[in-house]
């Protein structure tokens, strides 16, 4: 919880009584390795925040699945396109890790922003945080290439290349998993060149 209240006051400030009322309205779920924070064609029931763990998001096309993402420790995670607005969503949210998370009902986060000073603030701060970086993702997607996209996420991830598995981020990268066997031996050999 200390962490949650860590990761909140950094984006606004707290009083000890507004700590107290987001200790009573999140509270603590585990999710097994393998197991859904989110199903496809279910309704997101929470947003919450990983004090543990790591989580994929992919969405499933053709029965193919295509990571989008990943989240772990000390981030904020839902899916916000079916959360908000209470709609069946299009991708699932899958544990990679066993994983820790603090979450919080619909409900209860609209409390949370009436009852917290700057409640709303946070939320609009979180919001703008996940839409500026589903707009790189999106973008990278469509103007890099696999290898740039690739040194991107192991610049961008350096700790998640040991956490996450090659098939997932090929998937992530955009490419199947012999391609992205390829990329790396050229990166490897273009670094072994620099020296």
């Amino acid at each position: 919880m200390q962490q949650l209240i860590q990761a909140v006051r950094s984006l606004i400030p707290l009083t000890s009584k507004e700590e107290q009322v987001i200790g009573r309205l999140f509270t603590a779920r585990k999710y097994k390795k393998g197991s859904y924070f989110l199903s496809e064609g279910a309704i997101c029931k929470y947003a919450g925040f990983i004090s543990k763990g790591l989580m994929r998001f992919y969405i499933n096309v053709d029965g193919e699945e295509k990571t989008y993402g990943f989240l772990q420790e000390h981030q904020f995670i839902s899916n916000y396109g079916s959360f908000v607005p209470r709609i069946p969503s299009l991708q699932s949210i899958q544990a990679l890790e066993d994983s820790e998370l603090y979450v919080i009902t619909y409900a209860n986060l609209q409390k949370l922003y009436q009852e917290l000073k700057h409640g709303e603030r946070m939320g609009r701060v979180i919001i703008e945080q996940v839409f500026i970086q589903a707009l790189a993702d999106l973008n990278s997607f469509y103007t890099d290439t696999p290898e740039a996209r690739y040194r991107k996420f192991i610049t961008e991830h350096p700790d998640l290349g040991q956490r996450v598995s090659q098939y997932h981020i090929a998937s992530f990268v955009g490419v199947k998993p012999q391609s992205l066997s390829r990329i790396r031996k050229r990166i490897l050999h273009q670094g072994a060149k620099d020296f």
